[in-house]
């Protein structure tokens, strides 16, 4: 009797281990599919070198462009009203392509308001999501870019300012 007991098992118990297998699997898809759109963007932008980057031996030096003002996304959680405040910098190293970039710049930020607001509260609570959110961004910045200006102009977004409450 001690054995047929033992072998029943609580439904609800496979239904959570099911519910944390796809929750892993779609966290590790996310990050993939992250790295590889950021690697792909960098490797595309390294192999097709402008002219007049070519005369230029090394790296240039790193410009930093505030994207003002903050973006704001609220989510409801159980219930309660949730916010996520977070402050951009983008990275760049030609002035003149991040000036041509300025021009795209709603699109930009309709882009980033879409992929925030999307997001789950829980996972961006924690600094794994956090980051995941920041190369999901990186990625769709280069994307704008790549699409409207034929190259990458961003190397990364910095999150200045991050605020969940």
């Amino acid at each position: 009797m001690a054995k047929s007991d033992a072998v029943v098992k609580d439904p609800a118990t496979k239904g959570k281990i099911k519910l944390i297998i796809v929750i892993v699997v779609a966290l590790l898809l996310a990050i993939g599919m992250s790295v590889g759109a950021t690697w792909f963007f960098m490797h595309s932008a390294q192999s097709k070198p402008a002219a007049a980057e070519t005369a230029v031996v090394g790296k240039q030096p790193a410009i930093f462009e505030p994207m003002a003002p903050a973006f704001v996304a609220n989510y409801n959680v159980n219930g309660r009203q949730r916010y996520m405040q977070v402050s951009i910098t983008m990275l760049g190293r030609n002035q003149a392509d991040l000036e041509a970039l300025k021009v795209h710049m709603p699109v930009i930020r309709n882009n980033l308001v879409m992929l925030f607001s999307g997001q789950d509260f829980a996972t961006l609570a924690t600094p794994v999501g956090q980051e995941m959110l920041r190369q999901k961004a990186t990625a769709g910045v280069q994307e704008v870019a790549q699409k409207e200006l034929g190259k990458v102009v961003i190397e990364q977004l910095l999150f200045t300012n991050f605020v969940l409450q």
